[in-house]
This record gives structure tokens, sequence and C-alpha cells, in this order.
């Protein structure tokens, strides 16, 4: 039997967005629904509403914890109860990479059906398969990954994107190690998380840049050993100055902006990792200095959802953040009904806030 809903759906680029009613048909095989109880304001959903990622229309939100309260026909796992976090990624476990161990690089990741539509008919595809600003949403039942009830909604939620993208980003993709020297370029709530990563991971040296004196102030709190306001000169010289002069062994790009990335090659001693964490926008290129790029060797990498296995990656972080070592707390500037979801993307816009949360009913 069909589920009366409400969402936010973006229908055209750039239009403020609001709660509108929603249907939500039962789910198929393979699928579940489930009754979304936090739901984190993310920048790529910001992205996406103003046109710079996709096409519209489309139902907003993809990062979501919340409670599975019906299953389609064949599914097994997860069950009716289960308190689940949402995963855009599910490795199929067919494709080219999956038969090669590579699941993290799947390319076929599993998604349920669009199921969720207006009253008049209309079905604005989910954001990544997911759909979280939304009261209920329907998901396949590999995107959900059930954890430990004693991690509450609206911290558990932000695992399912920002939080995962930059700590799995420190120690998947890049592999940082025990005293090393690390520069994490956009102190947001993905440049926040790797910088999460890169203490987790025990460096000695984590430096963040940002051009917001706030941001910064949130990246010590976050476990920057010292940040770099990039108005005040040259970043790149700043972190050399930090570094006894050689540049860091590890360096991020969080923001998705070619002329940080260009900074981020550049601010590495030899044989240093740079990893892209950011989006970036449609149309963005990057003028290499060949010569340069050559002579520091080390390697440039694209990290993809921190490069994680939500199976098994989503239980680890709510672990660590259960035993104190992940701070999900400190990451939650506001707590917003559904109908706030605007103003949120304004005060993000505003560089206000680390995270936004959409609180539902048992949300918080």
């Amino acid at each position: 039997m069909p589920t009366e809903a409400e969402g936010i759906v973006a229908w055209k680029t750039h239009e403020p967005v609001a709660p509108e009613p929603l249907v939500v048909d039962d789910p198929g095989p393979g699928e579940i629904l489930v009754r979304i109880q936090a739901s984190g304001v993310c920048h790529t959903d910001l992205h996406i509403r103003n046109g710079a990622i996709g096409q519209l229309p489309i139902l907003l939100g993809h990062e979501g914890a919340g409670i599975v309260e019906a299953v389609g026909p064949g599914v097994e796992r997860p069950r009716v109860g289960d308190y689940v976090i949402l995963a855009w990624r599910a490795p199929c476990g067919t494709c080219r990479f999956c038969r090669i161990g590579q699941l993290h690089l799947c390319a076929a990741s599993l998604n349920g059906q669009p199921r969720q539509h207006t009253p008049a008919g209309q079905f604005p595809p989910p954001v990544m398969g997911l759909g979280t600003f939304a009261t209920y949403t329907v998901v396949h039942a590999a995107q959900a990954v059930p954890v430990s009830p004693d991690i509450p909604p609206d911290r558990a939620c932000l695992i399912a994107c920002g939080v995962m993208a930059g700590v799995g980003a420190a120690i998947n993709t890049a592999g940082v190690r025990p005293g090393s020297s690390v520069a994490v370029f956009g102190s947001g709530a993905v440049g926040t998380s790797a910088i999460q990563g890169a203490r987790l991971a025990r460096a000695s040296k984590i430096i963040a840049v940002d051009i917001s004196p706030q941001k910064l102030e949130w990246a010590r709190r976050f476990g920057a050993t010292h940040t770099v306001n990039a108005t005040e000169g040259d970043p790149v010289e700043q972190i050399r100055a930090l570094t006894d002069g050689l540049g860091v062994n590890y360096a991020f790009e969080a923001v998705g902006h070619p002329e940080v990335l260009a900074q981020v090659l550049a601010c590495r001693d030899l044989a240093g990792v740079a990893v892209l964490v950011g989006v970036p926008g449609a149309g963005s290129r990057l003028a290499l200095d060949l010569p340069q790029l050559f002579n520091l060797g080390g390697s440039l990498r694209v990290s993809w959802y921190g490069d994680c296995l939500p199976t098994r990656d989503f239980p680890l972080l709510v672990e660590w953040y259960l035993r104190g070592e992940l701070l999900l707390d400190e990451m939650v500037t506001r707590r917003i009904a559904l109908a706030e979801v605007e103003d949120a993307f304004g005060a993000m816009e505003r560089g206000e806030t680390l995270r936004s949360v959409i609180a539902f009913d048992g949300g918080r």
C-alpha cells in the first residue's frame, strides 16, 4: 500500500525549494522502504539544485539514517525495524571491478527504482538513488547498512557521505602514515573529516588551509595542528615555512576548484601524494606545470566516496564515534526542520555552518 510522504524536489535551477506532498510506492524486489529520521544538508545537494551537477528535476538529499519500515520480495537483510545508514554506493558483486576484489570501484552500483512521485504522477529521480530530503524513501536493500542504535540519527546520517568521504580519503585513498605531514585545503564538512582521518591515522602535523577564520577555528577543533589563511599570503609558501621548506607528505583538495588543486600539487614534498576530494564544477580545467609535477614525483589520486566499502566502513566509523575518537557532535551546527532546507542552503553559502541536519521525528 503506498505511503504518504513529504519531500523536497528541485524542479528548476536556482529556484528556492520547499516541502511538498509525495506518494511512495511499495518497495519492489530487492528494495526496502526506509523512514528517514535525519538527513545532512550537503554542499552537493546545493550544487545539484543550482545546476552544477546532474539534471533536474530531482528529489534532493543523500545523507540519511533511519528505520526500515518494509521490505520487498526476496529481501532477507536488512529486516523491518533495523536502524540503518544509507549509502549511495552499493557494490553489485559482478561487474569487472567487483570480480577482481575492487568493490569500492563498482561500475554498476545497486539502486532501487524511483518509487517516490507527486500526487499527479511525476517521478523525480532521487539523488544518488537515495532522496533523503523526504520522510520516506525506497532504496536497494544493499544500500542500507545496519548500525548500532547507540549513535543518534543526526550524527549517524553524517557518516553517509561527507564524513565518510573525508575520513576515507585520508585512510583509504591516501593511506596517511603515522608521523607524516598533511595539508587539507578547505575546512568544510569534508575537509574537517579529512583532518579527522589524518588525526586517526596518527599524522604528526596537520595543516588546515581556508579563507574563513571561522572554518580554521573549526579545523583546529577536529585535529589541525596548524592553520593557514590563504588570504594572508601564498598558502604554498606558508605550508613550506611550516615544514622546514620541504612541503607535506599528503595534501588534500576539498573545495573542487582547479586553482586550489594546483596549490595542493605544489605544496607537496618529494614523492608526496595529492588527493582530489572536492567535486569540480562543470567545465573546470587545470593547467599543469609539468616540469614541477615530474620533479616532485609522487601521485595525484581521485577519491570517490573515500574509496569506502560501506558495509565495512560505516560500522567502523560508528564504533570510533562511540569510543570518542571520531567527532560528530561538534559537526552539527544546526538542527532544522524539512521546511528550513532553503535557509540552510543560504547559511551554507555564507559559510555559517559546518553541517545543518534535518531532524525528522525521532531524529534528534
